[in-house]
């Protein structure tokens, strides 16, 4: 199948992914790169800071939309392109193949190098860090009379300069606000109606005009003008207008003057006719002198759709032609609005409904979910079985079984199977578990094995695997690479080698094939190698989906006792590293009903390493741990109480949490080993009230963080170790009794 890759979801980018949601081609595969998963339109962006809008009202996140269009999505910056090599560079993993190439990245503000302007100036671009900026700056504003400064009079910092007067004015101050312009008139570029217009309305609220004044530098409270004087400041916009991205700095591809792409009218980048570049990072080289306005994206997005389409099909592709007139329409930040249309301009409330109708139905095709994650009624719901289809025809993902580490036998069923098989009997007590070499086996709870070689080391080793959780191969590697090395951690032991197990799908073949296993070894290389950790070899083979694992091992050398889930204490708190939710997070990522936001917060997780938390409980005097994984919280702490023959009281309201993961429980969606995670070799007495809450600690995770068992005394000063290292979650959710009763129990409280 060709490789189609989108960087970046800007205006046009969006629209394709909509095109392919609603009508997917099975005949292409594709992939979304995007730094940020938020995409934020920009029509509204001067009604933010008016505060005529909340700020979920104007971000468009890609991540549903691709999950739902069928489309993979890489969350990370994206560094480059090789034309002739068709590879887009992706900052620290390795290059993504591509038949075809999609930009449509936006730019950056022009003159940014100035002296003191990215240390006090507010650039409106990128847009998405503006909402954030604005906040910030008024809060820290002191003066009644604040004195405002707006570097460029184009239409994006004449809706700035008016928007941020009428936000200081509901806040009762009384803002001097300064529009400053290097060209010769405002709004260059616009209809002169319009810009009359502007200038009455300038006037008519105390609005000052620069024109022909250039900014040499900015100041903390003020801007040095080309001729010497100063403007005093305590707030400065910086709205100078594009200014290309370095993303194409270094390429094979032909640059404009301005370092723009060059593309021509059918929107493909000159000399390269698999490479396309729509938006704010491209120059149309019939139309060089093109304003660079969203209204532009926007209209490029059927013509992208079609010349895709056309390329794949080899039919002559469609040639865009910018409109010659637009309906211009500003916002003026007090209820009101100018626009202009076919050399007329007006200016009303009624301009201001008109433009907030036609930008809440522009956004309303693209919201998939609401700020809480909850499904949009003009998107539907998922639907359970073969439909398809929900409301509005638009088509619903069909459940899937999770993979990672909640592709698991139940702790229930696997006991019963190890028994079965007669490798489940119980140890006998004390600190020589087994005879001779062995010390730890399936007649143990812990997830490793241990050994002592004939010349008295203690070799400490894992085996772990899992189908993959999401459909990026390197950042599958890369997870399953952290909790393979998970392990060995919770043993108290550093892991040195490694090998892998990979199954590649039956339906890759060739160069595919090739390419996913590359991607692979590359994410898990990424995990292993910062911590020493070396890939000696491995096995592959062939089979219904992809499935990555890896052989660990290290050496006990220290001379410290390995970490065992029998070694807990009656008193003992138990600290947990990592805030629990992934299973239900990548459950719901794959049915298109995960914020990317959430997304990226529970990916940040799974891709940290134990090591850290590992040597914390080390200094601590930590004697018992486990890691969590796909058995849930409660699987393993289970396993900890029966092992120790203790009570483990969890303090249920404490478990921490990744983002979204409360909300998604709370709305009855489960990780699907969610329901066997609930039956427990173990007495479990459940005394917290049911809810999303208590359904956390039976969340599958995968590369989950440790649980430590630790002295009252050490657990404050643990947990600061731990936030200190990194680990905000990390907190005290348990402590250890003497059992109660005839066997321990695992209480739920």
């Amino acid at each position: 199948m060709p490789q189609v890759v989108l960087v970046g979801a800007g205006h046009t980018h969006i629209q394709v992914l909509r095109h392919w949601m609603m009508h997917p081609d099975p005949a292409i595969e594709a992939t979304l790169v995007v730094d940020t998963p938020i995409a934020v339109y920009s029509g509204m962006a001067p009604g933010l800071v008016a505060g005529q809008y909340e700020r979920h009202e104007l971000e468009i996140d890609a991540v549903p939309l691709a999950r739902r269009a069928g489309v993979r999505v890489v969350l990370a910056p994206c560094t480059g392109v090789e034309a002739a090599d068709r590879r887009v560079l992706v900052e620290g993993r390795e290059p993504l193949p591509f038949d075809v190439a999609s930009f449509d990245v936006g730019s950056t503000v022009a003159g940014l190098e100035l002296p003191g302007v990215r240390e006090h100036a507010v650039p409106t671009r990128p847009i998405n860090r503006l909402a954030a900026a604005i906040s910030g700056r008024l809060e820290g504003l002191t003066s009644r009379q604040p004195n405002v400064v707006v570097v460029g009079s184009g239409a994006g910092g004449i809706e700035l300069a008016f928007c941020i007067d009428a936000r200081l004015r509901g806040l009762d101050l009384e803002p001097r606000v300064t529009i400053v312009e290097a060209g010769h008139h405002i709004l260059p570029g616009y209809h002169p109606a319009l810009a009359r217009r502007i200038e009455a309305a300038a006037r008519e609220r105390d609005l000052r005009t620069l024109v022909d004044t250039a900014v040499v530098a900015v100041e903390e409270h003020g801007v040095r003008l080309e001729d010497g004087k100063s403007l005093d400041s305590d707030l400065t916009f910086w709205v100078t207008g594009a200014a290309a991205l370095p993303i194409f700095r270094g390429s094979d591809l032909p640059l404009c003057d301005r370092g723009f792409a060059r593309t021509r009218p059918t929107l493909q980048v000159e000399g390269h006719d698999h490479i396309f570049a729509v938006g704010d990072c491209a120059t149309l080289t019939d139309q060089p002198n093109r304003p660079r306005a969203g209204v532009y994206a926007v209209r490029m997005g059927p013509y992208l759709i079609e010349n895709l389409e056309r390329l794949q099909s080899g039919q002559r592709l469609l040639r865009y032609r910018p409109q010659g007139d637009f309906l211009a329409l500003l916002n003026l930040g007090d209820g009101r609005a100018a626009g202009a249309k076919w050399g007329a301009a007006f200016e009303g409330r009624w301009v201001m409904r008109l433009k907030d109708r036609i930008d809440r139905r522009f956004m309303e095709r693209f919201q998939a979910l609401a700020p809480d994650g909850a499904a949009l009624p003009a998107f539907g719901v998922m639907t359970a079985g073969p439909e398809t289809h929900g409301v509005n025809d638009v088509p619903q993902p069909v459940p899937m079984y999770c993979g990672g580490c909640a592709a698991k036998v139940g702790p229930d069923r696997l006991g019963r199977a190890l028994a079965r098989a007669g490798l489940h009997a119980r140890p006998e007590t004390g600190d020589q578990i087994l005879p001779d070499q062995i010390i730890l086996d399936t007649r143990t709870p812990d997830d490793a094995v241990a050994y002592r070689t004939p010349a008295g080391d203690r070799i400490v080793a894992s085996l772990d695997a899992f189908p993959a959780f999401t459909d990026d191969p390197w950042l599958v590697g890369r997870v399953a690479a952290v909790n393979a090395c998970s392990d060995l951690h919770a043993t108290g032991v550093t892991p040195r080698f490694a090998q892998a197990l990979v199954t590649l799908p039956q339906a890759a073949a060739g160069a595919t094939a090739e390419e996913l296993l590359a991607q692979v070894l590359a994410g898990a290389r990424a995990a292993l190698e910062p911590e020493g950790v070396r890939l000696l070899g491995g096995h592959t083979n062939t089979g219904p989906e992809l499935v990555v694992g890896f052989h660990v091992e290290g050496v006990s050398e220290d001379g410290h006792d390995l970490l065992l889930k029998r070694r807990v204490r009656p008193g003992d708190a138990l600290v947990l590293t990592k805030p629990l939710g992934s299973g239900v997070l990548l459950a719901a990522d794959r049915m298109g009903l995960c914020p990317g936001r959430w997304l990226r917060a529970c990916l940040a997780s799974m891709q940290t390493s134990n090591r850290g938390a590992m040597e914390a409980a080390r200094r601590a005097g930590v004697t018992a741990a486990t890691d969590v994984s796909g058995f849930g919280l409660a699987g393993h702490l289970g396993e900890m109480a029966q092992a120790s023959g203790v009570d483990l009281e969890v303090y249920v309201d404490a478990l921490p949490a990744l983002p979204g993961a409360i909300e998604l429980l709370g709305r009855g969606e489960r990780s699907t080993s969610h329901d066997q995670n609930t039956r427990l070799p173990v007495e479990v007495e459940r005394l917290a009230a049911a809810g999303p809450r208590l359904e956390l600690a039976f969340d599958p995770q995968t590369a989950g963080g440790l649980v430590a068992a630790v002295s009252p005394e050490g657990a404050d000063s643990l947990v600061r170790a731990l936030r200190n290292n990194g680990l905000q979650a990390a907190s005290v959710i348990a402590r250890a009794r003497p059992a109660s009763s005839g066997s321990p129990r695992l209480i739920l409280a």
